[in-house]
């Protein structure tokens, strides 16, 4: 009877193991995008695009970044693919943003 329940149940634990590492996966990039896009934002305020590249692909590898700069805010907006299961299941298009005020330079007031 007991192995009856479990072979029962063995398809409900499995999806569940899936739901699972699905999760952490994506939970997992969402850090690491947060990591990068606020990377290239503090990086691009203080002036250095280069290196907010750098910082950004460091933090998150195979991620896209772009920066936008305005008067007074810098925007990085990280972007990444995710393959849940190692591509059993549809991709998913994970998105980051980071917001940092424009440093002033040494030069002005």
């Amino acid at each position: 009877m007991v192995t009856a329940e479990l072979a029962a149940c063995l398809p409900v634990l499995v999806l569940m193991l899936a739901v699972v590492l699905t999760a952490e996966s994506v939970v997992a990039a969402r850090v690491r995008l947060q990591d990068a896009a606020r990377e290239a934002a503090r990086a691009s305020a203080r002036g250095d695009s280069a290196a907010a590249h750098l910082l950004a692909s460091e933090a998150a590898p195979g991620a896209s970044v772009e920066v936008s700069s305005g008067s007074d805010d810098v925007v990085a907006v990280a972007r990444v693919q995710v393959h849940p299961l190692g591509g059993w299941l549809p991709a998913v298009t994970i998105t980051e943003r980071a917001v940092a005020a424009v440093e002033p330079t040494s030069g002005s007031p």
